[in-house]
């Protein structure tokens, strides 16, 4: 089970948080800060720290709800057998992503790179259209009610203020 969470996350999040990020660094190293990444004395450095850890934590968390609750893993080759709504996803329907964007903002400011910034953009955007036109319909067949009740009641991005709970 280890295994297959690993796989994923070097596939998915692995591709979207380094091979991107350095190919956009190496197409644009004349271009972009990278060079000169901020240090603890610049206030992007202690931003980036500020978001690295809750994304880390989403991340990891999301990830460990997928295994333990859903039998399965974010990846769509590998998709979990239970519809996961506990923990963070009782506040936003995508936290595992929302994780992965702010981490990916975390290490656009790191690295001084607004070319990984329109990344992390363009990411955003991404999954905002194949969520909307792929993932939902396919959660909505595979557990239909229950799934239907929950993307009324949990919004795609903006966090709940209070959690929602199954009846």
């Amino acid at each position: 089970m280890i295994w297959r969470m690993s796989r994923t996350v070097i596939i998915l999040p692995g591709t979207v948080l380094l091979f991107v990020p350095g190919a956009i660094l190496w197409a644009t190293a004349t271009t972009t800060w990278a060079e000169n990444p901020a240090s603890a004395g610049d206030w992007p450095f202690w931003l980036a720290v500020v978001l690295f850890v809750p994304g880390m934590i989403l991340a990891g968390w999301t990830s460990r709800l997928f295994l333990r609750v859903g039998e399965g893993t974010p990846a769509p080759w590998e998709p979990p057998k239970n519809l996961v709504v506990r923990g963070p996803y009782c506040y936003v329907r995508n936290p595992m992503i929302s994780g992965v964007m702010i981490l990916l903002v975390a290490e656009a400011l790191v690295l001084r790179s607004w070319p990984i910034f329109l990344w992390a953009a363009l990411f955003c955007v991404v999954n905002t259209i194949y969520f909307m036109w792929s993932e939902e319909p396919g959660l909505e067949r595979r557990f239909g009610e229950d799934y239907r009740r929950y993307k009324a009641s949990v919004p795609r991005w903006i966090p709940r203020v209070r959690p929602w709970e199954p009846s």
